[in-house]
């Protein structure tokens, strides 16, 4: 399916256009705030898995409104990076309503929301206007002390429509995000109705990401099994993440079906990791546990432009699947 990517060239003008739209922060990804029943075990699951760096904040408070109602939300957190990806990994008490519980509730585990950084608090309440005069509503915002500095989480209700939550964080000062090495290459929301969704985020002043029809392949796996599957998928290239949405038939058996059946939800489904010996990461995974869901190629194995992929059950801790890509 990565040959598609080459197909991107020609969204590009229309993408810059839909950028100039939008503020500057936009253009990176300060952390994702991952949602999770058991942090003890997601923890212990993706610290084997390369989760480093990691900080505990149990017994937080965070003060605020939620749904336009005052809110305060007891819960434990940890936060670490993966390579270069910051992850604010969060245990909400089964307690008051706010967006974790509610996430949880509906969907189980997984990552709830991509988080930009706004410089200032005035680009913080310029951008709630902006949103607000789009018809988007601030679902959650919440503050809670880090140290002597207070940090500001800003949640909107694009869920239902966009299919994962749009959030910011502000804090003096500035919050600093991972710095690693290129661990995690992009996230990928599966969904059913890709053209709604390109639409909903268009309107919000993001890139669309047209459609591209992936072909079957004899050599894809599901489960060990063979699988003729044809799919579309469609990038979005605004931050230095891959934004990769897939959109897959009901049947025949797939990852992506399973996702949207098991989690009752649209989503963020997966997390692509590039590795340069993809048998020694498969094996290395199999270790800790986790098996091959699905694998396929792209291109003429070996040559330039080509490249494999594997996708690892690790959904089974955390409600997020990671894709293992070797390109050559």
């Amino acid at each position: 399916m990565w040959k598609l990517i080459r197909c991107l060239a020609l969204a590009f003008p229309l993408a810059g256009i839909c950028l100039a739209q939008l503020p500057a922060y936009y253009q990176t990804v300060n952390r994702v705030t991952w949602v999770v029943g058991n942090i003890d075990k997601v923890r212990a699951a993706w610290e084997a898995l390369g989760l480093s760096d990691i900080q505990e904040y149990p017994n937080i408070q965070l003060v605020g409104q939620f749904r336009g109602q005052p809110v305060t939300v007891y819960a434990w957190q940890i936060t670490g990076r993966l390579g270069n990806l910051t992850v604010d990994m969060i245990q909400p008490a089964e307690a008051q309503s706010n967006i974790y519980t509610s996430y949880l509730g509906k969907h189980g585990d997984g990552i709830l929301s991509i988080v930009h950084e706004v410089p200032s608090r005035q680009a913080l309440e310029e951008e709630i206007r902006r949103m607000k005069g789009k018809g988007v509503e601030v679902l959650q915002q919440v503050t809670v002390q880090r140290g002597q500095a207070p940090v500001t989480y800003t949640y909107f209700d694009t869920e239902p429509e966009g299919k994962f939550a749009l959030g910011l964080v502000y804090a003096p000062g500035g919050m600093k995000a991972a710095g690693g090495p290129a661990m995690v290459s992009h996230f990928s929301p599966v969904v059913w109705d890709a053209a709604a969704v390109s639409a909903y985020w268009e309107k919000l002043g993001f890139p669309p990401f047209p459609m591209q029809h992936a072909t079957p392949r004899a050599d894809s796996r599901y489960r060990g099994q063979p699988l003729s599957l044809a799919f579309e998928v469609g990038y979005q290239r605004h931050t230095q993440f891959r934004y990769e949405w897939i959109s897959p038939p009901p049947s025949p058996a797939n990852i992506y079906a399973d996702f949207l059946n098991k989690h009752h939800r649209e989503g963020i489904q997966h997390i692509g990791v590039p590795v340069s010996d993809l048998a020694k990461s498969i094996a290395a995974y199999e270790k800790l546990g986790y098996h091959v869901h699905q694998s396929g190629v792209w291109g003429d194995v070996g040559k330039p432009g080509s490249g494999q992929y594997a996708y690892m059950d690790t959904d089974s801790a955390g409600g997020v699947s990671v894709e293992l890509v070797h390109s050559y």
